[in-house]
């Protein structure tokens, strides 16, 4: 095995990104990944990838300094370089300059076979990718998936914040279940059960009765035996309350944040998306809404057999976003079919103030008017065979008063399935887990 060198006191004084014509005749260190090598007569490409793309190092055999050449002798695809030299402008070179080295160190070699190559067009199933994760994300358009995520959370806190909103972090362990107990992760906590969070609702409408507008981006946990494109046992959740407003207002905030980050991702995000050959279309506004009552009669009108009070089923969504594009809401379920805690209808209890964002068949959010009369929580409670006395620690909190409030769930992964135009939730997540995966 050769040599491996220190990195003692090299460091990188600029990146691929930074790398242009206008810099010619500058000394730069710049260090990555070798993604491929190219032998033409007597000159060596070196093509080297950092966390902002590639780069072009190009060795001359007649002029390059001894030391370099012995370095590169023994260079395989993977390895690990630094890279000190002369940036020269030349047209043909990515980002229209290269590297001509005065001196290269070769930080970590390639041990062993690669199970495939990240850089080629072929790639083995997801599955096998996943398997070797780390491996995976040297990809180019993996790469691209991630920086539109950072770009589309940092949108959100910024678009949050910026309205008031103060970001919160609840428990991940809890006592009793948030909206029931069929899709819980039990788990042994010191000599007492617990159980890992569905959601932070209940957390976070206390919250919203001391800080008024909070929100949380963090995991959650759902024992779903789903094996959909679609489904996580861990997926990243937006979460958002406020006080004094209602579903309604709800909605409009809903909007205005997406709105909001495809606008950023858009304008910051040009080169990740040709990466994956996808733009996102801005969405009309107002997004369209429709009634339960509604949807259900369009569905029956397309000759499906639906009774009302029925959840809608993948193949009535699918039929359902045939006819309308982008994003939508479908509004006013019936309450049997949400959770304990949104607010039923003054006159029509049968009926709740809820509403779940669509686009097309995929249900990104849900959220709803929550019930702040803890008489009203408890009969909800009742109706959904919940035990009122588990819930104690949050119910005893509407003795104190709570005003009026609403929010909402948004599922990260699958907005971002939206936003990267991609079908499986597992390619937009670093590590995912499923019913089959619990590593890496």
């Amino acid at each position: 095995m050769p040599k491996v060198d220190e990195l003692d006191k090299w460091r990188r004084t600029h990146y691929s990104s930074d790398i242009a014509p206008n810099l010619d005749g500058k000394k730069v260190t710049v260090f990555g990944r070798v993604t491929s090598i190219r032998e033409q007569g007597e000159i060596t490409f070196i093509i080297v990838q950092d966390k902002c793309g590639i780069l072009q190092i190009t060795v001359k055999k007649s002029k390059a300094p001894k030391k370099v050449l012995d370095r590169i002798k023994d260079l395989n695809e993977h390895s690990i370089l630094g890279v000190r030299g002369i940036l020269k402008s030349i047209d043909k070179a990515p980002h229209g300059a290269e590297v001509i080295p005065s001196e290269i160190k070769v930080l970590d070699f390639v041990r062993k076979s690669l199970p495939f190559n990240p850089y080629k067009r072929e790639l083995p199933s997801l599955d096998k990718r996943l398997d070797v994760r780390a491996l995976d994300l040297r990809r180019p358009k993996a790469q691209a998936i991630f920086r539109i995520r950072n770009a589309i959370l940092w949108s959100i806190r910024k678009f949050l914040i910026k309205k008031g909103y103060l970001e919160v972090n609840t428990p991940k362990i809890i006592a009793s279940a948030t909206e029931g107990g069929a899709t819980l992760f039990p788990l042994l906590y010191y000599n007492r059960e617990a159980f890992l969070a569905q959601s932070p609702q209940l957390y976070k409408e206390q919250l919203a009765s001391c800080f008024e507008k909070v929100f949380e981006i963090a995991p959650i946990f759902r024992a779903e035996q789903f094996d959909t494109l679609k489904h996580l046992s861990e997926a990243i959740s937006v979460d958002v309350e406020e006080a004094f407003v209602n579903y309604e207002d709800s909605m409009k905030l809903l909007e205005q944040l997406v709105c909001n980050s495809i606008e950023f991702v858009n304008k910051e995000c040009k080169e990740d998306l040709d990466i994956l050959k996808h733009k996102i279309k801005k969405s009309e506004t107002p997004f369209k809404q429709f009634t339960y009552d509604e949807t259900i009669n369009i569905l029956k009108s397309e000759g499906l057999d639906i009774e009302w009070g029925e959840d809608l089923s993948t193949i009535s969504l699918k039929t359902y976003s045939e006819k309308i594009s982008g994003f939508y809401f479908i509004k006013d379920w019936p309450t049997s079919l949400k959770a304990f805690y949104i607010n039923p209808k003054k006159g029509k209890p049968e009926i709740c103030e809820s509403f779940d964002l669509m686009h097309g068949s995929l249900e990104l959010s849900s959220g709803g008017t929550r019930v702040n009369t803890r008489k009203i929580l408890e009969t909800q409670l009742e109706m959904k065979d919940l035990d009122p006395e588990q819930f104690e620690y949050h119910l005893k909190t509407f003795d104190y008063g709570m005003p009026p409030h609403s929010g909402f769930g948004l599922g990260l992964d699958r907005l971002i399935l939206v936003f990267t135009g991609l079908e499986n939730i597992r390619e937009v997540v670093l590590f995912p887990r499923d019913p089959t995966r619990l590593t890496p």
